[in-house]
């Protein structure tokens, strides 16, 4: 191996090091946190969803931050915050739906937040994996059995709108979702 592309190797390596330990320190202080101050702030609610099978805790801590910290006053407030709603086109009598409406690029505004959105959609096919008994689930398969890949893609929208809403009324109200498998608290 030529000795530039050797040195150059080496560099990448040690970066690769080094952002792998930043990432082990960034994670740990996470897991650490909501066990110094186990009853403050969202991590009663991290703990509470990180025990919905399927959901880490990653997941738990992006919605809990990002979402659920938030004063919604009711299930649509959610979705909309959550960017999974449809964008109308209202013009005199005529009204027609342009399909979901999204943030504008580098903007958490207008129609929700991008981040809760993509999680939302990556939970909702992870949702499928963990809880196939669940209503949702079974809600989701119902509607796609026999189904094109564009109806399950619009319908896994549907979907993470659905388990947003259902993962909000977990955090305020203790309902757990018809046929949810929670793990056991630890």
């Amino acid at each position: 191996m030529p000795p530039h592309t050797l040195a150059e190797l080496r560099r990448k390596m040690a970066l690769l090091r080094l952002v792998a330990e930043q990432t082990r320190e960034i994670e740990t202080a996470r897991l650490e946190r909501p066990e110094r101050h186990p009853n403050r702030g969202a991590y009663p609610m991290i703990r509470l969803l990180a025990q919905v099978r399927g959901l880490g805790i990653e997941t738990a801590d992006m919605l809990a931050h990002e979402a659920f910290s938030r004063r919604l006053r009711d299930r649509r407030a959610v979705a909309r915050y959550g960017a999974l709603t449809g964008a109308p086109d209202e013009s005199g009598a005529r009204r027609r739906e342009k399909g979901l409406a999204r943030p504008a690029p580098g903007s958490e505004q207008g129609a929700g937040n991008a981040r809760v959105r993509r999680g939302m959609i990556q939970l909702a096919w992870r949702f499928l994996m963990f809880q196939k008994d669940s209503a949702l689930a079974q809600w989701y398969r119902a509607r796609t059995a026999d189904a094109r890949g564009a109806t399950r893609k619009a319908l896994i929208i549907a979907l993470a709108r659905k388990l947003l809403v259902a993962l909000w009324r977990l955090v305020t109200t203790g309902e757990v979702p018809h046929g949810v498998v929670l793990r056991p608290a630890a």
